[in-house]
Order: C-alpha cells, then structure tokens, then sequence
C-alpha cells in the first residue's frame, strides 16, 4: 500500500486499485478483471463473506460493469470501421460484440445502481457517459461517441431475473445499437442472459441467444453463448457459435465457433478458410487503472464516488465498513424519494429521454449528440 500528497491530493494506491481523495470528495477506482477474475476479490472465503453483504441485492448490472466498452488491449471498435468492404465490417462488428464480455465474478456484483447514478470515462477519442435512468425497475443508459471515428453507440438495458429452481436467469433486455455514422450503417443487437448458478456449484455464466442485424448491407449474424451443464458433464464452458448470412436469401456466408475466453475461430463457407477473428488474450492484456485527470470536473454522481468508500472497504476485506457503506448510500436514497415526494416532484434524467412501450421494453435516446471527454480517462495498453 503507498500513500502519496499531489497537489492537494491524497492518493492511496495498491497493485489492483487507486483512491485519491480532496476535500469532501472521494474516488476509487480498480483495475478491470482478468480474463481469469481477480483472485483478491473470488476466494470461497471473500465470495462467502461479499455474498452475505448483498443477500438483500436483487440481480443486476453496476454501471462499471460496461467497462468492456473501453477496457481493451486491442481497439476492436475502430476495426469495425476501417474496413473497406460491408462483409469485412461486419466480421469486424461480430468479433467486437465477442470482445464486450466479461467474466462476471460470483459474489462480487451486482452493486444495485442509485437512480441517477452516471459513470464518465474516457479512452482515447472514444467518450463514454452511462446513466441510471429508473430504479425501479433498474434500467441503465450508454451514449459512447468517437467523433473523429464518427462512432455511436447507444444501449439501453434492464436485467429481468427469473429463478428456477437452480440458477437465476437475468434476462437482458433492451437495444443496444452500433452506428458507423461515416458508413451510414447501424448495427442492432441484443445481450446474452446472465446465468447465476446456485446449484450444485455456486458461479455465473453468459448464456443465450444474441442477433446483430445491419439492414444497410443486408447481413445478420446469429450467436449463442453456452455453458457446462447442471452437472458439469455436457457443453463447453464459456462457448460461442453462430454464423452470418445474408438476410434476404438466409444464405449462411460464414460459421464460428470458439471460446469467448480464449480464441474464436471462423470458416468462410465458399473457400473452407479459417481465419482467428477473436483472440482474448490480445483483448484483456495490458488493461490499466483508469485515472482521474481532473478531479473537480468529476460529478457526485459518478459511480467511482457514490460506491468509493464500499469498493474500498471490499477490496480491504473490512466487512463491517462496507455493509455501513452500503447502508449509507441507500439511506440517503431514501431520503431524496422522500423529499421530492413532499413537493411532488418526478425525477427525470439528466442525459437521457427515456420511454416506454406497450411491451413493457424501455428505450431511451441521448440528449446530446456527442458526448464530451471525460474527467475519468483510461490509459491506452
């Protein structure tokens, strides 16, 4: 552990996390997971101990956990649009969509998002601005934006669990949009559920159905994340598969199959040829602890504020201070329901305008059409 003063600053600093502290302001920010998890944080012992500490928690999804959008060693998001031809750019877009995955740590997440909640980062020219727009239920926002790549993305989610006896299913739903604005083409898909096992062994796993569709060029891609089974004795753990094909004649053009963990392996079915479109290895090595560059430009909103003194004591092991963190945080949620209920106020976000249609599917656009750089910014491998 390392204590440093900068320029007013107290800075505290370990291998695998930072927090710096002025005045009334506190911020923490760690590392992102290995593609194998974070051994600190995953032991029987802390998964024991951080389960019990979030046993009221209902599933869902911290805004940090969208890091997979600018934690990577390699840029597969400019890939998606240097490639010359419409097919190349879809490879691109698919091999990309492999890359937001993230090994989700038993015992270790959710944190349930206060309402309002934001998390503002930056890597490169790529800007990222999340906001929590509804508590209940729990439906986050993502605007990212590369205007010298002219990049967009927009997502919109709500995790919907259902237990069934052995696992809890968090169905993902919402559209999550990619658009090449100098292509004039925007790519839709959807999430992979979120698989909590319970039984006979404790773990999570991405698992499910995921469709990326581009009606400009006229392709589609079908993906499916599969696991081991109950007892282990069936699947591959961590597996993915699925093809593209032209969406007018259903004409499958290319099959893959691999591991989003490991390697990702496609056939092109005209030549046979196999071609390595993911490699995990190149995607997770060299990930650095985001920075704050400016300190007065990050909002009490920021996830890296709103939950520092409860990453903090978890990462400590200090079990008693995170449960007071944790209470605190709610408590003084509570109390900004109550008063805007005594002057009949209704909370709207501050990024974002959200609706909703007669399905009950949330869908949310951004105010701004790009989103500005960020007072937290992510160092390039």
């Amino acid at each position: 552990m390392l204590e440093v003063k900068s320029n007013g600053n107290l800075m505290i600093r370990s291998k695998k996390w930072v927090t710096i502290i002025k005045d009334e302001k506190k911020i923490f920010l760690s590392r992102p997971h290995s593609i194998n998890g974070d051994s600190e944080v995953d032991s029987p012992k802390s998964i024991q101990r951080i389960s019990s500490l979030f046993k009221n928690i209902k599933p869902g999804f911290d805004l940090t956990n969208f890091k997979a959008i600018y934690c990577m060693g390699t840029d597969m998001l400019n890939r998606c649009n240097q490639a010359d031809s419409p097919v190349d750019r879809f490879i691109s877009v698919v091999a990309w969509n492999i890359s937001t995955l993230r090994p989700p740590i038993f015992g270790f997440a959710p944190y349930n998002p206060i309402l309002g909640e934001t998390h503002h980062v930056s890597r490169a020219n790529l800007n990222v601005l999340l906001e929590q727009i509804s508590h209940h239920p729990p439906v986050s926002a993502l605007h990212a934006t590369d205007e010298k790549q002219k990049i967009q993305l927009i997502w919109c989610q709500q995790c919907v669990p259902k237990f069934n006896g052995i696992a809890v299913v968090n169905e993902v739903r919402g559209k999550r949009q990619l658009k090449l604005l100098s292509r004039g083409e925007t790519y839709e898909m959807n999430s992979p559920d979120l698989l909590i096992r319970i039984l006979p062994t404790p773990g999570v796993d991405w698992d499910g159905d995921v469709r990326i569709r581009c009606p400009e060029n006229g392709l589609e891609a079908e993906l499916h994340y599969g696991h081991k089974s109950f007892l282990g004795l069936r699947g591959s753990h961590r597996s993915v598969k699925g093809k593209i094909l032209e969406t007018s004649t259903k004409r499958t053009l290319f099959e893959f199959n691999g591991n989003w963990d490991r390697t990702v392996t496609m056939k092109d079915n005209a030549s046979r040829k196999l071609t390595v479109i993911y490699n995990a290895e190149e995607v997770y090595s060299g990930l650095k602890t985001p920075v704050v560059n400016d300190l007065q430009g990050v909002l009490s909103t920021e996830s890296a504020a709103v939950w520092s003194e409860l990453s903090e004591a978890l990462m400590r092991h200090d079990w008693e201070k995170a449960n007071e963190a944790k209470n605190a945080v709610e408590e003084k949620q509570r109390e900004l329901l109550r008063e805007r209920e005594s002057k009949g106020e209704t909370w709207v976000p501050q990024h974002f305008t959200l609706t909703r249609n007669k399905d009950g599917v949330w869908d949310c656009l951004p105010i701004h059409q790009w989103v500005p750089p960020a007072p937290i910014i992510v160092p390039l491998s």
